[in-house]
């Protein structure tokens, strides 16, 4: 992944403010693409995009192929005249700095539902379907026939109900919107020299199109997760069902080379979530209520990379690789030639990798965060007095002290600080999430690692994406060579 000295900023869509409840593919995202190109910034990392599920993660998708249709924008419909402005009009009441998806969805799935009545059909339409049969086919079936069921996941289906084909037509409409949207934007952000940086989970959800259309790649009497961990004393069940590699290997990774080609053809870059779990993974028993009772087990190696890169030639891939990581993965991961990844939040506490995470230690090929979609914010992190079995609160007092120390900060914009630490390093790209630029705490938090709930839902308010932000972003990108 080659992107020369660059900084970036992490902003999942669904946090861009706005007036439908929930950020989307209008206006608002082209504004931050122009403040972020004000700001000097070259990258702009969006989490998956696909439609979400359990728990509203981005990371448990109805399908790895799909995108999301409530980031469609109200506003693109009304101007190609499929809604009317009266439509928009009960908007006014979901709030601006968080996502109530419980409100959210069904809103906007009764606006979609008159827009696509109001839909004439076009050539384009039927090229988009056609191109894309391959995956959208099933998944609007899957999803029409979900709806069919009252939304409980396909493995307690009623087999002898049928999908409405005009329900399967209207998700076929929303894809068509959602990538035709998704596209104006992209080449938006290209011209201003914005490379999006997307993410793959390395695994599909149980209740997904791509499990239920392709059992036979799937186990079911184990589930994906981590042992325990930073985030969790008892490691981080995720349920996702287990790979069969061995039957995957012998379609020679088809199903995975579909999957990073639709990858790469939506974003720049990607950054491969869980990578060490190519090499091995941690596999628990289907029924087990938290992940300690797992085992490694080892995953298909290098060779599906170099499946992927036979057919799609180099891949700008970046490796997420934190966590329980052993010399093995990373062998992988150099001889592929992946960057991997730091978090200085997490290199002054008991973090296997802390040292490395440290700025003098960086490499070049390197792509470091002052935290991630996962982390509480810098200010969260440095207010936090601990006191929990992750972080004792001995240990905090430790992991502050050396940060004062090793950062020569008082802590006062410890946020601040951590950003100029990163993009004065050597680490050829360097990220940050948004929250982080705005000095925000622990209640504008993306995610709570190992908790179902209650995630997912901060949004930017209209007005804090500022240009004197942008003016000291630019700054410091050319006072370091970004």
């Amino acid at each position: 992944m080659k992107t020369g000295r660059a900084s970036g900023i992490l902003l999942h869509l669904t946090s861009l403010p706005g007036p439908f409840g929930i950020g989307d593919l209008g206006p608002e995202a082209f504004r931050f693409a122009d403040w972020l190109a004000q700001g000097g910034q070259k990258i702009w990392q969006v989490l998956p995009l696909g439609p979400v599920g359990y728990g509203e993660s981005p990371y448990q998708l109805f399908s790895v192929f799909a995108g999301n249709p409530m980031l469609i924008s109200p506003e693109r419909l009304l101007e190609r005249g499929w809604l009317a402005e009266s439509d928009l009009s009960t908007a006014r009441s979901f709030p601006q700095d968080r996502v109530e998806f419980e409100k959210v969805l069904p809103w906007k799935t009764r606006l979609f539902q008159r827009a696509f009545a109001r839909f004439p059909g076009s050539p384009e339409f039927d090229a988009f379907t056609r191109e894309n049969a391959g995956w959208l086919d099933a998944f609007s079936r899957f999803m029409a026939l979900k709806e069919a069921n009252g939304g409980v996941s396909w493995r307690d289906w009623n087999p002898s109900l049928e999908a409405d084909p005009r329900a399967i037509e209207f998700h076929k409409f929303l894809q068509f919107e959602f990538f035709r949207e998704w596209r104006e934007l992209k080449s938006y952000c290209a011209n201003r020299g914005i490379a999006i940086m997307g993410d793959v989970a390395i695994y599909a959800a149980m209740d997904s199109a791509d499990v239920w259309s392709r059992p036979d790649l799937f186990r079911f009497d184990a589930v994906a997760g981590v042992p325990p961990d930073y985030f969790s004393a008892t490691g981080q069940l995720w349920g996702n069902p287990i790979y069969r590699w061995d039957r995957m290997k012998a379609e020679g990774y088809a199903w995975w080379i579909a999957r990073m080609r639709a990858a790469l053809d939506l974003f720049d870059l990607v950054r491969l979530d869980h990578f060490r779990g190519f090499e091995a993974y941690w596999q628990v028993p289907a029924g087990e209520t938290t992940a300690i009772h797992g085992e490694w087990i080892k995953g298909p190696g290098a060779g599906i990379f170099q499946a992927l890169e036979a057919e799609l030639g180099k891949l700008p891939l970046v490796a997420e690789n934190l966590g329980v990581i052993t010399p093995a993965v990373e062998a992988i991961r150099h001889q592929s030639g992946f960057p991997g990844m730091a978090i200085l939040q997490f290199a002054f506490g008991n973090d296997p990798q802390a040292d490395s995470f440290k700025p003098h230690n960086y490499e070049a090929n390197l792509v470091a965060y002052s935290g991630t979609h996962d982390n509480d914010t810098a200010n969260g992190w440095w207010r936090s007095e601990g006191g929990d079995s992750t972080r004792p609160a001995d240990d905090v007092l430790r992991e502050k002290a050396l940060a004062r120390s090793y950062l020569n900060t008082d802590g006062s914009q410890i946020h601040l600080t951590f950003i100029r630490a990163l993009i004065a390093s050597v680490a050829d790209t360097v990220l940050f999430p948004m929250q982080d630029v705005l000095g925000l705490g622990s209640e504008a938090r993306m995610n709570t690692p190992a908790t179902a709930s209650g995630n997912w839902r901060w949004r930017m308010r209209g007005d804090a994406a500022t240009a004197a932000g942008a003016e000291r972003l630019r700054n410091l990108t050319k006072l370091y060579g970004r």
